[in-house]
């Protein structure tokens, strides 16, 4: 028996490939910053910046006080299944025109200008489309322009 087989500490130390010491694994970061720089510089020079065009406008002053006419609303409700109602008051689609006009007439009788008649269709979201353009061609055939349509925000 030899004198390194009885002596285990000197075994290791003077070991020719024996058993290999664990390596430490480390992580180089200079080409990860390399690749990352590439890659910003890349992304700067791709990268378009668009500007607006924008008009530099001065808008004008008045020295007037707001119109204190009065704007007479007419509502036309237009229920889910197509039925009419003028001001609340039920109405067949063959008379909503006729009705229109009379309440055009009492304007008119009254010495109050037409521009001040606004009619505001209160329509279902389920309406069909055919009634709410019904609304609109008595409206048109009243001779009413000023038309509005009601909505309602989301909650």
């Amino acid at each position: 028996m030899s004198w390194l087989e009885t002596h285990a500490h000197a075994k290791r130390r003077f070991s020719l490939g024996g058993t290999a010491a664990p390596v430490e694994p480390e992580i180089n970061l200079i080409p990860f910053i390399d690749v990352l720089l590439v890659v910003l510089i890349f992304l700067m020079i791709s990268t378009t910046f668009t500007r607006y065009q924008e008009l530099a406008i001065t808008l004008p002053t008045a020295n007037g006080s707001e119109s204190q006419a009065e704007v007479k609303q007419i509502h036309i409700a237009v229920s889910r299944d197509g039925r009419f109602a003028i001001n609340g008051k039920a109405t067949d689609r063959s008379q909503l025109s006729g009705a229109l006009m009379q309440l055009r007439g009492q304007a008119d009788s009254k010495k109050e200008s037409t521009n001040n008649l606004q009619v505001n269709i209160d329509a279902d979201a389920r309406a069909p489309h055919q009634a709410v353009m019904s609304a609109l061609e008595a409206a048109r055939d009243a001779n009413l322009s000023n038309i509005v349509f009601s909505s309602q925000t989301k909650k």
